[in-house]
């Protein structure tokens, strides 16, 4: 991912938390030459050795997981907030710009069995199901409806690389009081977690 100097966030555990926050990514790899993406939960976890990976799975009715055999690296993208910017809120002239946050994570899959799968489906659930009023388990659902897991693929990405872009207007913090203003007055959330961001920076 192309980032400039200034928009590089090497901050890891800053990162790490942002994708404990954001683990809805998009996960790229290639099909026959092709370009295939899945919209789907990646979770940041540790292995044994107390590295840092992604635990996911996909349908089996999906090709995508096939080609995770050939043990080839794969692209997990996760998108934070984000918002466009008027340079009207500028004290000199220039473009507009969009500022966001995106993660780009790196690494080769591993298939996992059955026994680890259903392992990462508990955490999965338990921590999507903490602020439910009545929290779903994995231990209370019937035989029947928990045959579903023979349908899914279960793996785990070795992470070799992380890239983060936290594009939050650094080169323009002579503008920040009214851009942080401007993108508050929105109706975005979007927009709001940027400002609040540009705030945390400063």
């Amino acid at each position: 991912m192309y980032t400039p100097s200034h928009y590089r966030n090497e901050n890891l555990d800053e990162v790490r938390e942002f994708l404990m926050q954001n683990s809805f990514g998009i996960l790229i790899n290639q099909i026959d030459g092709r370009s295939w993406a899945t919209h789907i939960p990646l979770e940041l976890d540790t292995d044994a050795e107390g590295k840092d990976i992604l635990v996911g799975h996909i349908s089996k009715a999906n090709p995508q997981w096939k080609s995770f055999m050939e043990n080839e690296e794969v692209l997990a993208i996760f998108n934070g907030p984000h918002s466009y910017v008027s340079s009207s809120w500028y004290k000199e002239e220039e473009v507009p710009t969009w500022n966001y946050i995106a993660v780009h994570v790196y690494g080769k899959i591993r298939i996992l069995n059955d026994e680890v799968v259903l392992d990462s489906l508990h955490k999965l659930v338990d921590k999507y199901e903490k602020a439910s009023a009545n929290p779903v388990s994995i231990h209370n659902l019937s035989h029947k409806t928990m045959r579903q897991i023979k349908g899914i693929v279960g793996f785990q990405i070795n992470i070799s690389d992380i890239q983060a872009t936290y594009k939050l207007s650094q080169t323009r913090p002579e503008d920040h009081p009214k851009i942080i203003e401007e993108l508050q007055k929105t109706n975005n959330p979007g927009a709001h977690e940027i400002a609040n961001m540009i705030k945390q920076k400063k």
